[in-house]
């Protein structure tokens, strides 16, 4: 459209200078005592470059009034894409493990007035992985006094840098400044929160955690189920009291209070504070549920009143596991409490017979020590002492 209408006009122009160059017509300028008098073709011409001139002119001052805006514009654009430059090769370094080249480029680009968030937060990560840990500091602190999505990426570098470096205290220190600054439910915060509570020890807090991560689908359901028994287990470890163990295992959940590391936990230290029922109870519904030759040579450990009610329990198990060594060893051991010397004996061999261990020879060791059986009794505990040097060796 723009091209036609300059188009026409030059037509109407042409038109114009060919009507006026027939005209007879003439200009009088008086200016006394001057005195001017021009054809009218000549006055059209003169009137049509001065325009032009004019036009040019104020075009000529207008660009030399913007030219310094424009020259500022084209710095600044050239800058912005050598930082583009530099923030790609940045990347680029630093994914394919070549700290050393990521960091000079990112601050390569801080020099250039890049003041993008990126680039310290780069710069620094790759610093830490070079152990460059007060290169590091200085890069994070320049990243300070900006958005507050630079604010979260700075202070979530800080956190893991924290956890790396096992100081559980510094990470939960910026995680809550996150938390203060509003942010809430960020699933990357709760992940490293869930490994600075765990290097602090505060189970409570992981369990927690654990519960708002699988309710936005950010944790993989074994890695959770994992990490739950774990908590359950340090929550066990950290009892010191009957009392206590009672209360922390109500609120264990029957599904994990039936798996065998759990249940075989929470059984040592029942029997070790007294609690041998509790611990009775905890072992049978965990092997009713699922079968488990280590944790059932535990139940022989559950020394309570009603031996004969555990000893008929144990051989109803041995009629679906007849040669189950831990379950042999535990008749053997609970018929030993009950001085039934001859059915511990036959256990105790059997058990043996399947599987030796250190365990059947010492309580073989007990029973002959029982009957009066000196040379027996040291042979069984050097054949356990044996034993126990081998798996230590092993380990």
């Amino acid at each position: 459209m723009k091209y036609l209408l300059w188009t026409l006009l030059l037509f109407a122009a042409a038109v114009a200078l060919t009507t006026a160059s027939h005209n007879p017509g003439y200009v009088l300028l008086v200016y006394p005592p001057y005195r001017i008098e021009l054809s009218l073709m000549l006055f059209i011409v003169l009137i049509m470059l001065a325009f032009v001139f004019g036009y040019g002119l104020l075009r000529l001052m207008i660009a030399a009034l913007q030219l310094p805006a424009y020259v500022r514009k084209f710095r600044l654009e050239r800058a912005q894409g050598k930082a583009r430059e530099l923030l790609d090769d940045a990347l680029g370094a630093f994914f394919e493990g070549r700290y050393v080249a990521a960091e000079k480029a990112s601050a390569r680009a801080m020099e250039l007035g890049d003041t993008s968030a990126l680039h310290p937060i780069i710069a620094a990560r790759s610093a830490h992985e070079l152990r460059e840990y007060e290169k590091r500091d200085a890069y994070l602190s320049a990243a300070e006094g900006r958005t507050a999505g630079d604010s979260t990426m700075r202070l979530m570098a800080a956190a893991k840098f924290m956890l790396d470096q096992r100081d559980a205290r510094g990470a939960l220190h910026a995680l809550q400044e996150l938390r203060d600054g509003g942010v809430k439910g960020h699933p990357g915060v709760l992940s490293l929160e869930l490994k600075a509570q765990q290097q602090a020890g505060n189970w409570d807090e992981v369990l927690n955690l654990l519960e708002q991560l699988e309710k936005y689908q950010s944790i993989d359901v074994t890695v959770a189920a994992q990490l739950r028994q774990q908590a359950w287990l340090e929550k066990l470890r950290q009892q010191e009291d009957l009392a206590g163990l009672t209360d922390c295992l109500k609120n264990i959940p029957a599904d994990f209070k039936r798996r065998s590391k759990i249940a075989a936990t929470a059984a040592r230290a029942l029997i070790r504070h007294g609690g041998s029922p509790l611990a009775q109870q905890l072992l049978s519904d965990s092997l009713n549920a699922q079968w488990d030759s280590e944790l059932v040579a535990l139940y022989g450990d559950c020394q309570s009143n009603e031996g004969a009610a555990q000893i008929k329990q144990a051989e109803k198990w041995l009629n679906q596991h007849k040669d189950d060594a831990g379950l042999l060893l535990a008749l053997g051991k609970l018929c030993l409490h009950q001085r039934l010397w001859g059915k511990a004996q036959n256990y105790l061999d059997a058990s043996i017979s399947v599987s030796p261990s250190h365990a059947a020879y010492q309580a073989l060791g007990q029973l002959a020590e029982q009957s009066g059986k000196a040379d027996e009794t040291l042979r069984y505990y050097q054949k356990a002492a044996e034993l126990a040097q081998g798996a230590n060796g092993r380990v």
